[in-house]
This record gives C-alpha cells, structure tokens and sequence, in this order.
C-alpha cells in the first residue's frame, strides 16, 4: 500500500462513525478532488484531507488539536519524516478557522475545506441538513442562533476564499450563505 492508501486505511473507520453525516469519507474525498482539479493536491494536503476530521465531536471544540495529535502519532508511527509531519499538523490545525493561514498550502487547503459552501443550491443545502443531523442535540432555537452566528462569520469575511483556484466559489458561497442566514433567523 502506498502512505495514502495506508493513512486513508488507517482513517476510514473514523469518518463511517454513525454520529457523521456531512464529516464523512465523501466530505474527505471531495477536499482532496477539489485540490487535484485545481492542480495544487500535494501528499502532504492528501494525507492532512485524511487526517483533518479524524475527531469529530460536535459537542467538544477541540475536535482540529486533537485529530491533529492522534494523526499525528500515527504518521510518527509510520516512520514519516518530521518536516511532513510538521506540514500536515498545520494543515489540519489550519481548519479551525480561528485565524487566517499562514502559508499559501494552508489557504489552498482551508478554501478545499470550505468548498461546500460555494457548492451548487442544491449541495449546499444536503451540506446544511446534514451538519443538522450531526447537531441533533441542539434545541432549535439555540442551533438556528449558533448556527447562524458561524455563517456569518464567513458572509462578514471580505473574502471566503483567499486563493485565486478558489476565488469562482465567492459568488455562490455567498449566496448560499445569505440564503442560509435568511432561512435560519425566519420565525
């Protein structure tokens, strides 16, 4: 097997956990497609798609430092190289989305991972019902409000995307993302 098929082996348990509806092996999957059809999908990037949702809580707020640890060790198991390892933890670390990225690879993979957002209509919105699923727990109320505060934060962003391989989603993220906030604050 080759380092990806290995950590792709190693990762999909993880994202077939039945708590998943959008974190899933098919949101990996369209990361690392949306970089290769842009020609920027590096191994490291590959193997951070893998890795970046490894942990995924939607209860806990520390799900990026911790699948970032447990990726991690295992690269470090496999014998992988500290520069890689090095990359692939700020990659995942980078989709926190607390900060703008640091380095032109942690933009290209931080666009890859919001992709969904300037999906066509009808993705976006299989996008939103599924993150309501993995929210279940939330009351109404309290997910219309959080949930709405979270697409804000992008819609008040000058810009979703920061890269020029991504900036044609700008246009229909927004969109979605206004049409989102709007259903969300209806009563």
């Amino acid at each position: 097997m080759t380092p990806l098929a290995d950590a792709e082996a190693f990762a999909r348990p993880r994202y077939a956990e039945a708590h998943r509806h959008y974190h899933t092996a098919a949101h990996i999957q369209a990361v690392i497609d949306a970089l290769d059809a842009r020609g920027v999908l590096t191994p490291a990037m590959a193997l951070a798609a893998w890795g970046h949702d490894l942990i995924y809580d939607p209860r806990a707020s520390d799900n990026e430092e911790r699948s970032a640890d447990e990726f991690d060790g295992w690269l470090a198991a496999q014998g992988a190289a500290d520069a890689l390892r090095r990359d692939v933890r700020a990659l995942i670390l980078a989709t926190r989305h607390t900060s703008p990225p640091a380095t032109r690879a942690e933009a290209l993979f931080v666009d890859a991972d919001l992709s969904i957002l300037g999906a066509a209509r009808e993705a976006f919105g299989a996008y939103d019902r599924a993150i309501r699923k993995e929210y279940a727990h939330v009351p109404d109320d309290a997910y219309r409000e959080g949930r709405a505060q979270v697409l804000r934060h992008f819609l008040n962003r000058e810009r979703i995307y920061t890269t020029p391989e991504f900036s044609d989603l700008e246009p229909q993220a927004r969109a979605n993302l206004q049409a989102a906030v709007a259903q969300l604050t209806m009563r």
